[in-house]
């Protein structure tokens, strides 16, 4: 079931949001969690009259549907003229009430998103990488020299090598970075793509298995 919700926040930056919870959760039971950052062009009026935007490239778009997904989501959405970077104490908090009150497994909150959400996945995966399970940046930049934050945690990025808008160049910086001091991230460069990386990463279901299985335990 997909909801459109807002959040205040008395400390910080308050948001609308989208929400799904599976339809078929027994009592008491707790699932994955997917959090979900989109890209600049899908930011709105702080009065949430465009949250629909956020439907456009993700998963949530499929659940509004009607499909059915064994896992949670949560999708913010930024307020135009704003970025992600700066929302990150007020998504952190946000994310800890979440945890409260949802039925979701907290040994097993994976962190994705696309373009400018990408970059928000990438800052907040290397400032709190304990949160996460694992991180799944679309076409993002990140602060390669900070990437042995993230040499210990599951990372698979995604990229158009063809991309004209953030240059593949970012994503490969931030993979060898990681890897380089022992980490084993994985990128996967989409050939003759652009800035639209983001339709092969979400399509089908390899990479929402991939997210949900990683746990803090492993």
């Amino acid at each position: 079931m997909t909801e459109k919700l807002f959040w205040e926040n008395p400390k910080g930056q308050s948001f609308h949001y989208l929400r799904y919870i599976p339809r078929d959760l027994e009592p008491g039971e707790k699932r994955p969690l997917v959090f979900f950052l989109h890209g600049a062009g899908e930011r709105g009026p702080e009065d949430g009259s465009e949250l629909d935007r956020v439907f456009r490239y993700f998963w949530l778009g499929r659940a509004e549907k009607g499909e059915e997904f064994p896992f949670l989501m949560l999708a913010p959405q930024c307020p135009d003229g704003k970025y992600w970077g700066s929302f990150l104490e007020s998504l952190n908090r946000f994310l800890d009430e979440a945890l409260q009150t949802l039925p979701a497994d907290e040994k097993r909150v994976s962190l994705t998103g696309l373009s400018m959400g990408g970059t928000g996945t990438w800052l907040w995966a290397l400032s709190d990488p304990e949160r996460f399970s694992a991180f799944a940046p679309v076409c993002g930049t990140g602060v390669y020299w900070y990437g042995e934050q993230l040499i210990h945690k599951p990372v698979w990025a995604f990229h158009g090598d063809v991309d004209e808008v953030v240059p593949p160049e970012e994503s490969l910086s931030m993979i060898r970075s990681i890897n380089k001091r022992g980490g084993k991230a994985r990128l996967t460069l989409f050939h003759g793509v652009g800035h639209d990386s983001w339709v092969g990463a979400y399509e089908g279901d390899v990479l929402m298995k991939w997210l949900t299985e990683k746990s803090l335990e492993d």
